[in-house]
């Protein structure tokens, strides 16, 4: 591909006293940027353990490009934003629309990507400064990113897994007679999320489950308690570098099996054990000797558990569910969080008691028969998605009252 790396040029959304510039590291945003972030995610720290384990770079085909918007010049405003050569670590899927691109001799190759890279987990992605709503710079980093593309010659921009807010504020723009050409495709697309109603323990969890599923559900903790299995959880602070080792090697291990390298590097966990300790837990499953098999890492906020890492170095029946799951909501229930996220995808979820949530991603295809195209094809997907949707409601473990 192109070098990514923009000339000094800045940018010029259409304010006269707004200025946008693009910068290659987060390290660049200043720290009041960050402030009031809604999930772990969205920390300097985060992204800082990213760029500093090469999690992200030239060499992960992930060229950060990201966006600070300058008023009075005063940073107000940043939108982590990526050039990309692949669609690794996105978790939104857009292989047939490259593949469309392919058939016209047209390159879909380098493209813009708004994500938390490896982490398909919905919250905001605009840094703003106290005294700014998302409304006063939505329209200027729009077209800072749009102008980028044109100046890359990439051929579209992605955000994803964007909260209500983002979507909102591009519905709003949409409609805005000075905005007309702005619209943006959405795609919508389904996890689940556990709700804590809240719950006493895990026994009244399932109290409200029938009694199918409730069965299925002991007999799956069952087999792993009968071969004397247990778990232990480790605050941030607790972990050691032993830990952190078992801990990747059980990670590396769910690669693989499947004959895959890991995106993250062993550095990238450690850091994030160093500077943001308050916001991980890590789980690690023993057998009756004490000797670890299996391992699962969390991250938190004050009001959500997320189910993030997980791996084995030996085969049981029903770990996975033990560790990953039946031990998160046990953890949320004792800790008083609301919402446990256990990751994306996955049916398997739902009849344990994770129930349907959408999510949504916005698009734009810089070739106007490619925009009109995907247009109409997430209108028809949508239909799809809300079918799916409604079928899994129906399919909750939940007693009927």
């Amino acid at each position: 591909m192109p070098d990514p790396v923009l000339s000094a040029q800045p940018l010029s959304p259409p304010r006269l006293d707004d200025l946008i510039k693009v910068v290659d590291s987060v390290s660049h945003f200043p720290e009041n940027l960050w402030q009031g972030q809604s999930t772990p995610f969205m920390q300097r720290a985060f992204w800082l353990a990213l760029e500093d384990s090469g999690a992200v770079g030239q060499h992960a085909g992930w060229y950060a490009q990201h966006l600070m918007l300058y008023r009075d010049d005063q940073p107000i405003a940043a939108l982590p934003l990526f050039a990309k050569t692949h669609n690794r670590g996105e978790y939104v899927f857009d292989h047939a629309w490259a593949q469309a691109y392919a058939r016209h001799g047209l390159e879909y190759y380098p493209r813009l990507v708004t994500s938390v890279p490896f982490t398909p987990v919905t919250g905001s992605r605009i840094l703003l400064v106290d005294g700014f709503q998302l409304s006063d710079v939505f329209p200027q980093l729009l077209q800072g990113i749009q102008a980028l593309v044109q100046q890359m010659g990439a051929s579209s921009w992605h955000g994803l897994f964007l909260d209500q807010s983002f979507l909102d504020s591009a519905a709003h723009l949409a409609h805005s007679p000075n905005f007309a050409t702005q619209k943006l495709a959405q795609r919508s697309n389904v996890q689940f999320l556990w709700e804590n109603k809240p719950y006493t323990d895990f026994t009244d969890f399932l109290s409200v489950l029938t009694a199918k599923r409730r069965k299925s559900i002991r007999v799956e903790r069952d087999k792993v308690t009968a071969q004397g299995i247990s778990c232990r959880w480790l605050e941030g602070e607790e972990i050691s570098d032993e830990d952190w080792g078992f801990f990747y090697r059980c990670y590396q291990n769910t690669y693989h099996i499947r004959g895959q390298k890991p995106y993250l590097k062993l550095d990238f966990f450690k850091q994030l054990g160093a500077t943001m300790p308050d916001s991980l837990v890590l789980n690690i499953a023993y057998d009756r000797d004490q000797t670890p098999l299996a391992a699962a890492l969390f991250f938190k906020d004050e009001q959500t558990l997320y189910g993030r890492y997980w791996g084995a170095i030996r085969d049981v029946d029903s770990l996975h569910f033990e560790v990953c799951y039946y031990q998160g909501i046990e953890y949320a229930i004792r800790n008083h969080l609301h919402w446990f996220d256990p990751g994306t995808q996955g049916e398997h979820k739902l009849i344990r008691g994770f129930a349907p949530v959408y999510t949504h991603s916005l698009h734009w295809l810089a070739e106007p028969a490619f925009m009109d195209a995907v247009s109409d094809f997430v209108v028809r997907e949508r239909e799809g998605v809300k079918a799916y949707f409604e079928e899994a409601v129906g399919s909750l473990p939940f007693k009927q009252i």
